[in-house]
């Protein structure tokens, strides 16, 4: 059976290009990038080049560039590295982040800090107006995701900074920090930091067809950072440890192609999102998109499919060879509704009945025409068995 894979948000293969940039430093440039020596020296080199790369393609200086593991460190070193310098204070995040932004949060919770978690509408979009009143002499640290994981809300990140500029002008503070998380973004929109006005953003490999298990996190040249895990100077001593230069390599490789060819990309991916969404909408009865179309990534669509669990479409669409989710990848095992489902004010049986469809590179018509095809039978079979 021809398997179609309709979860990139939840992971991607690795281009070829990168993997054939990534193969020298496995075995012949293997060296560790703090030596002296020439296999040391020919590490750093690439090392150096990727940082220079990368933050050439976000309009940022190359000291502005930490690496790490990935997204879910990216964000908790940018919010944890802002907050902890401080013995308190208050935070400004949405209901709707990504759980490594969320979790950190209840943990600064803890420790004395005060968090807001501002609402979002039915699009899952967050109230410029409520931002501004939540701002307060007490804020240290904004955190808005740029677009969203499940249903591929995207914020209007601009206006979010120009809000915490004019107040930071107005009332004389110059400690308040703007973060997103740009790990979806990543691959179809703009992500020069200088136009979006951020002060952090986090970028993870793994959604851009590159390595698992790095990412990096761009800090403006200025912003002071707590490390999150002790050991050497690798990374300014913020985020210590020998460097994964083949990773690093990949990661680069992989945001260039990525950045090259996002607009033509999205504007592919758009059009088979909006055939597979008006064609669901169509032929699956009690069947609703969730979030708004166009206020949403290229390649994302989720929809609720009332009295169908969501679980229970996944496994009939993986045995008819399509692969797909009802959310977060790192939620998955949960089996709590979506937060990010609820938010949007639909019930918790809604949010058990979502589902998420989320296009890539190698996706193409026939895979739309195919699963149009087998989802009406799987629908009416499990609605003939549903507890719901």
């Amino acid at each position: 059976m021809n398997r179609i894979y309709l979860d990139h948000a939840a992971t991607t293969y690795i281009d070829d290009a990168v993997k054939a940039a990534m193969e020298p430093y496995w075995q012949n440039k293997f060296g560790n990038a703090s030596t002296i020596y020439k296999e040391g020296c020919d590490a750093r080199s690439a090392l150096n080049a990727a940082r220079k790369n990368i933050a050439s393609l976000i309009g940022a200086n190359p000291d502005e560039i930490i690496f790490t593991n990935g997204g879910t460190e990216s964000d908790n070193l940018a919010i944890f590295g802002i907050a902890r310098q401080y013995k308190g204070g208050h935070i400004i995040t949405s209901k709707i982040e990504h759980h490594a932004v969320l979790n950190s949060c209840k943990v600064l919770e803890k420790e004395n800090f005060k968090v807001t978690y501002l609402d979002v509408d039915k699009n899952g979009i967050i109230d410029l107006k409520e931002l501004k009143k939540s701002l307060c002499k007490d804020t240290i640290l904004i955190s808005i995701m740029y677009a969203n994981n499940e249903i591929g809300a995207i914020q209007p990140i601009k206006e979010i900074a120009k809000v915490i500029r004019d107040y930071k002008i107005k009332n004389k503070n110059k400690k308040i920090y703007f973060h997103t998380d740009a790990i979806q973004a990543a691959g179809y929109l703009d992500l020069n930091v200088e136009r979006l006005g951020v002060d952090l953003m986090s970028v993870n490999a793994s959604k851009i067809y590159g390595p698992k298990g790095v990412g990096f996190l761009y800090a403006r040249r200025g912003i002071k950072l707590l490390p999150i895990i002790y050991g050497g100077g690798q990374e300014k001593g913020i985020r210590p440890g020998t460097e994964n230069i083949p990773s690093i390599v990949g990661l680069d490789k992989a945001f260039e192609i990525a950045q090259k060819m996002r607009e033509k990309e999205s504007k592919r991916v758009v059009s088979l999102r909006d055939y597979l969404i008006k064609n669901i909408l169509k032929i699956i009865p009690d069947s609703s998109l969730n979030g708004n179309q166009a206020l949403r990534l290229p390649n994302n669509v989720n929809v609720t499919i009332k009295n169908v669990e969501g679980e229970s479409l996944i496994l009939y669409l993986d045995a008819r060879g399509i692969a797909c989710s009802t959310g977060s990848a790192c939620t998955s095992q949960d089996l709590e509704p979506s937060h990010v489902i609820t938010a949007l004010g639909k019930s918790r049986e809604d949010a058990h009945c979502s589902i998420r469809f989320t296009l890539g590179r190698k996706t193409t018509k026939a895979d739309m025409d195919y699963l149009l095809k087998v989802l009406p039978g799987i629908v009416k079979k499990l609605r003939n068995i549903s507890a719901i």
